[in-house]
């Protein structure tokens, strides 16, 4: 008999089967199938799907001896996002774990019987993917990013590092952050209290974001909010490094932002969301149905700040703000 092996391609074990049109593993291993939306060779990557490997093998799921692991990627690509959706369909997994709103999308289109893991997936009720955080229903369960709320943090954040901040745009790219309106009404609502004025600045690709960046840029006392999506984490390098070109403070959502020299960034730790989906591969593998687990929020925030750039942009950062973060990058 013919055999094709498979190999993970985060270095697991090669498992041998029977080569045919859909071929799976032996009866006792499971497949899993896992969507990511940035690109394979981002730390980031590598960093939340070890921290998903290691709880796995925590729950005693381990790669070679009872799971078989599917991984693709696609950095930010709308079009890898839709290929790929289809491909891991077709392997007929045991269950996929996904990552951001545009994969978990594709994903909806191919399936509506695999269970389906999210993670840092904003909005899933408003975007119709569950009927509730409670009971999402249908095939798909797993856990979310931000409450739209947090854009009101950013701006008092922004503000507290920036006094003289008095206009704040907000980045995104409206094709992998079709929730972001919500964030610019969430900003909108409370940026007035602050004594600021908000915009929004959809961006199609970054040469466009350069463009709307140096016109903002062109007026005093503008600061930025990047809103969390796909397009922001992989163009997270010239995003940085854009907004100290122009010396414009902003405030991100991850704390990686940070580490290039971004000024300062609120959000959750996505590693830890990595990790909290393993629970729930589990009790799918043992028979659990998606629909019947809730939707959960994180549970981790941090608060970083670059005193680098601080310097480098002439800000003196309040030492109550100081006293708040969870780490300074000096």
């Amino acid at each position: 008999m013919r055999r094709r092996e498979f190999i993970s391609s985060l270095g697991g074990v090669a498992i041998a089967w029977p080569l045919g049109a859909r071929a799976q593993p032996p009866d006792r291993v499971k497949r899993i199938g896992v969507l990511i939306g940035i690109a394979e060779n981002d730390p980031e990557s590598q960093r939340r799907i070890a921290a998903l490997r290691a709880a796995l093998r925590g729950l005693e799921w381990v790669e070679g001896r009872n799971i078989q692991i599917d991984y693709r990627w696609t950095a930010g690509d709308a079009k890898l996002a839709k290929a790929y959706a289809k491909e891991l369909v077709g392997l007929a997994p045991a269950v996929i774990v996904c990552h951001t709103t545009p994969v978990l999308e594709a994903l909806r289109q191919e399936t509506k019987t695999i269970p389906i893991v999210f993670a840092l997936v904003t909005d899933p009720v408003g975007a119709g993917f569950v009927a509730s955080l409670a009971q999402p229903g249908g095939n798909i369960t797993g856990f979310t990013t931000f409450d739209f709320s947090i854009g009101g943090k950013w701006v008092e954040i922004l503000k507290e590092v920036a006094p003289r901040v008095t206009r704040v745009a907000l980045i995104f790219r409206p094709e992998s952050a079709p929730f972001a309106q919500q964030y610019v009404q969430a900003v909108e609502g409370i940026a007035s209290s602050f004594g600021v004025k908000s915009v929004a600045a959809p961006a199609r690709d970054f040469a466009d974001l350069e463009s709307k960046v140096a016109a903002f840029a062109a007026e005093a006392n503008g600061g930025l909010i990047i809103v969390p999506d796909a397009f922001a984490a992989v163009q997270r390098v010239p995003i940085t490094e854009l907004a100290a070109r122009h010396r414009i403070p902003a405030v991100y959502p991850f704390r990686y932002f940070c580490a290039l020299g971004g000024l300062v960034s609120y959000g959750i730790d996505a590693v830890e969301i990595f990790q909290r989906t393993a629970s729930y591969v589990d009790r799918i593998l043992k028979g659990a149905k998606p629909g019947d687990l809730p939707i959960q929020k994180a549970t981790k925030y941090e608060l970083v700040i670059n005193l680098r750039t601080a310097k480098a942009l002439g800000l003196d950062v309040p030492p109550t703000l100081l006293a708040r973060a969870d780490e300074v990058i000096e």
